[in-house]
């Protein structure tokens, strides 16, 4: 079993850089594409890695990562094949946590207890549901520790310090902070008094954050870097990946390095 989320970048921490968090969508551009990507991703030096699972109605992606899930969507992905993809990268020998991107329908539609214990089975280290309130969360939470999955909640730029307060102090190891409003997608710079919030958030949950929406570039990684305790890319790593595990592997490279303290 994989460490915490917490522990992982707390450890990054200690020898001198914010963990690099990268973000692909499972089956694209294919599901052996996909493998290939991951690998790619945990070779340069991912600390944590996050697996989209492909929906419908993705109201959080933006352009780039939802034609990423209809291309997989069309290529018969779902949300029990997608934790397949995380067990094929466990007997692989990837050992870092990796954390299942997902809506909430299609885990209703299967069943949250069989959800959690796949899993668990799989290897799936935490779950964040992009659409669960934490004032829902309770049920679900529980469900998942029983199996050894963290649940990750989710801060934003409107969260309010009552609401981070009860963050910190309900589920999960670590926060998932949404750096802007909007939606992901490759943006130039950062969001005005980011610093700022980052400090807040993290005094408030008590809980290391991972930042993402909207980093692309090793420039951005840099800024952000002192701040975050994660830097989650996505949208520039899906661009990359429609070209090959290789270009995948050269932006993660200067991302590391564009992460060093």
């Amino acid at each position: 079993m994989s460490v915490s989320l917490a522990r992982a970048l707390h450890g990054r921490r200690a020898f001198g850089r914010a963990g690099f968090v990268p973000f692909l969508v499972a089956g694209d551009p294919s599901y052996a594409a996909s493998l290939r990507a991951a690998r790619a991703l945990i070779a340069a030096g991912a600390d944590i890695l996050e697996v989209g699972v492909p929906f419908s109605d993705p109201v959080a992606d933006g352009p780039v990562i939802q034609a990423a899930g209809q291309r997989a969507l069309a290529k018969g992905m779902t949300l029990k094949k997608a934790a397949g993809f995380v067990n094929d990268l466990r007997r692989g020998g990837v050992t870092v946590p990796v954390v299942l991107f997902t809506y909430l329908n299609p885990i209703l539609r299967m069943g949250t207890k069989h959800f959690a214990r796949l899993c668990g089975r799989s290897g799936v280290s935490a779950v964040l549901i992009v659409d669960l309130p934490i004032e829902e969360s309770t049920a679900t939470e529980g469900v998942l520790a029983r199996a050894g999955v963290e649940l990750v909640p989710l801060a934003s730029p409107t969260t309010t310090d009552e609401r981070l307060s009860r963050i910190g102090r309900a589920f999960g190891t670590a926060v998932y902070y949404v750096s802007r409003e909007g939606v992901t997608g490759v943006r130039k710079g950062l969001a005005p008094g980011l610093a700022k919030r980052i400090a807040h958030v993290k005094k408030l949950t008590g809980k290391p954050l991972m930042v993402g929406f909207g980093v692309a570039e090793p420039s951005q990684a840099r800024a952000l870097a002192p701040y975050a305790d994660g830097v989650v890319v996505g949208s520039a790593l899906v661009l990359a990946g429609a070209s090959g595990a290789g270009d995948v592997s050269r932006l993660a490279k200067r991302l590391v390095k564009a992460l060093e303290i």
